[in-house]
């Protein structure tokens, strides 16, 4: 018999990948008003805020692009520096943060491991750079199990809460390009051509 909840896991594709991933139980001020969820480097907020913010701007330079061809190249060049300036924020936040590692991701849910258990229905702050190109993403999410593995690691499903619609767009937009990417990349190893 399946159970709403993996009814609800198998909503959303998945992909296996490897990102820098902080988790840390919410405060309970952050808990109760999703708004006041911030983290404490001010480098991670600022790369979080420029990368939604191109993303909401992307609709304006298409639309844009077929009045002023001038202009529009202009902005995709000044958007190029901002990903090399973003990029630069975020080699720095990797020393913070942690080399990437091993997650399942989805637009609804992570699932990870790590050494340290942590129970089932804990609100966590989920703080996540997306590689290569760097985005931050700053969510909540709530723990949806912590299974302890062989060797003492503990595997942590945790969903997505609260999300904006620019949050869920970039996330979908990230899962679907490294989707394709990981099946070009299948092609061509299968590829005796090659």
């Amino acid at each position: 018999m399946t159970t709403i909840d993996d009814e609800d896991r198998r909503e959303y594709y998945r992909i296996e990948d490897r990102i820098a991933l902080e988790i840390t139980p919410l405060s309970a001020a952050e808990a109760l008003e999703p708004e006041l969820l911030q983290d404490d480097s001010p480098l991670f907020n600022l790369l979080s805020e420029l990368h939604l913010s191109d993303f909401e701007s992307q609709h304006l330079l298409r639309q844009l692009s077929d009045k002023d061809r001038t202009l529009a190249a202009f902005l995709r060049a000044q958007n190029k520096r901002l990903d090399l300036l973003s990029a630069v924020v975020a080699h720095s936040l990797l020393g913070e943060i942690g080399a990437p590692h091993r997650v399942i991701l989805s637009e609804g849910g992570i699932e990870f491991s790590q050494t340290s258990a942590i129970a089932a229905g804990t609100r966590v702050k989920v703080k996540m750079v997306l590689m290569p190109r760097a985005h931050g993403l700053l969510l909540r999410g709530r723990v949806t199990h912590c299974d302890a593995r062989p060797g003492g690691d503990y595997e942590v499903g945790t969903e997505f809460t609260d999300m904006t619609d620019a949050q869920r767009q970039l996330l979908a937009r990230y899962i679907l390009q490294r989707q394709q990417q990981q099946r070009r990349q299948a092609l061509e190893q299968n590829d005796p051509a090659s």
